[in-house]
């Protein structure tokens, strides 16, 4: 059986740029179809190439497949770009969660575009949870970027989304797609970049005003989190359509090409579970709480990773904020209820319920005082808690926004995303937050 699969040297290039692409088939000759992502995928380029063989490799070495350069077309666009692999003509536009035969590449911006949006890919995150070669960082203590998959194209740790089963969780097609597609529907125009990118310092001193996310962006680097520190207190704005976010802290090769985290520190008993807070070094806030960024951590959150959970939204604190404008939501409504909005992962703050009755945040986590909860969904005792040594108060879902430099918008859950195409209410948060803070 002909097969043909490969991967980006780096996931992403500037138009006008050579990157090389690691591709192996057992066809004579192979071809790659471009497709930029957005309100519908569009196809960008075509090239074919004599194929050369190459042998699968292990998770954590770089596979070493046939290099092939490829000019990025200067006239390409900053955006998302899905590179399908195929023997045969006339395939047509592929399903964009295919598990072989793709792969995902970044066109970021060649020189400072006028444009105020930055989008961030979560790369880090994709490889983190990407299987190919028998392992991910949920089995060893690292991971090479130089192999299929990461986005898309590979396979992928993890369970089936029960709301969302047409792609896994964990790719570019579960959250991020989603959430592109819905920007460029709304005319909103944004430049694209990977973690990758602005972990070596790239773009945010270009004149973006506001930095975007969304979905399940859990692992950062050091220098990732300094460069948007930075952005943020500079008077850079940042919207977090996502939750889980900067959890665990991940090392990364000098050369981009491997990441590494250590989950299970020396001391930790047998089968003790990653995602639990044993003594591990690697967990963000042990060292430096993810709510001195965000305002939030997963830490006063949780998970509900099987199955379908109860039906939550966002109980709505302050309908007179700017974020619920035009949305009709009263102080007391929930926001996304009907869409199972709370999970599969959320972010919250540790919190207590002042004399009237509304949450109000105690700071003890590392949350700012001035940090404002517009909803908030306590959580079942049914999910999933990443501390085994939980702040005081309840655990809850905790949508807020705050300023420091820059104003910070957490929407608190991984599947925000999933809701926009569905939900008017969400969507409406959603264009307010991104119109006011662009």
């Amino acid at each position: 059986m002909t097969t043909v699969n490969g991967y980006a040297a780096r996931p992403s290039a500037r138009a006008g740029e050579v990157v090389r692409l690691h591709i192996a088939t057992t066809a004579p000759r192979f071809h790659v179809d471009f497709y930029r992502w957005g309100a519908e995928p569009q196809h960008a380029g075509h090239v074919e190439w004599p194929g050369r063989a190459g042998f699968p490799g292990n998770f954590d070495a770089d596979w070493q497949w046939p290099a092939y350069e490829f000019l990025v077309p200067p006239e390409w666009r900053s955006g998302v770009y899905i590179a399908v692999l195929g023997t045969e003509r006339g395939s047509g536009t592929p399903p964009l969660d295919a598990r072989e035969a793709r792969f995902l590449l970044v066109v970021a911006p060649s020189a400072p575009s006028g444009r105020r949006i930055l989008y961030k890919i979560p790369t880090f995150t994709y490889q983190a949870y990407n299987t190919a070669g028998g392992g991910s960082l949920y089995s060893a203590a690292h991971v090479t970027t130089r192999r299929p998959g990461g986005g898309v194209g590979g396979p992928v740790k993890g369970l089936p989304d029960a709301y969302d089963p047409s792609s896994p969780r964990q790719t570019f097609a579960h959250w991020d797609a989603p959430f592109i597609a819905w920007m460029e529907r709304n005319r909103i125009e944004s430049d694209y970049c990977t973690d990758l990118d602005l972990h070596e310092g790239l773009f945010l001193r270009d004149g973006y005003r506001l930095l975007v996310a969304a979905g399940h962006d859990e692992y950062w680097s050091t220098d990732l989190r300094r460069h948007v520190t930075a952005f943020r207190d500079a008077g850079g704005h940042i919207a977090n359509f996502g939750a889980n976010t900067c959890w665990w802290r991940v090392g990364v090769t000098p050369d981009g090409t491997g990441l590494s985290c250590d989950k299970f520190p020396p001391g930790a008993p047998a089968g003790t579970d990653p995602d639990s807070s044993y003594g591990c070094p690697d967990h963000w806030w042990e060292s430096e709480p993810e709510n001195t960024l965000l305002g939030v951590s997963y830490r006063n959150g949780g998970g509900h990773w099987e199955g379908t959970r109860a039906s939550q939204g966002f109980v709505v604190t302050d309908a007179g904020h700017w974020a619920f404008a035009g949305t009709e939501l009263r102080t007391g409504d929930s926001l996304g209820h009907g869409g199972a909005l709370i999970g599969y992962e959320c972010d919250g703050a540790a919190f207590e319920y002042d004399a009237v009755g509304r949450p109000r945040p105690t700071g003890q986590d590392g949350t700012p005082k001035d940090f404002e909860i517009l909803g908030i969904a306590e959580l079942p005792p049914a999910w999933n808690f990443a501390a085994r040594e939980p702040m005081p108060g309840p655990r809850a879902a905790t949508l807020g926004v705050f300023t420091a430099g820059g104003t910070i918008f957490t929407a608190a859950t991984t599947d925000w995303a999933r809701l926009l195409a569905t939900d008017p209410q969400v969507a409406t948060v959603t264009r307010n937050v991104i119109t006011r803070l662009s």
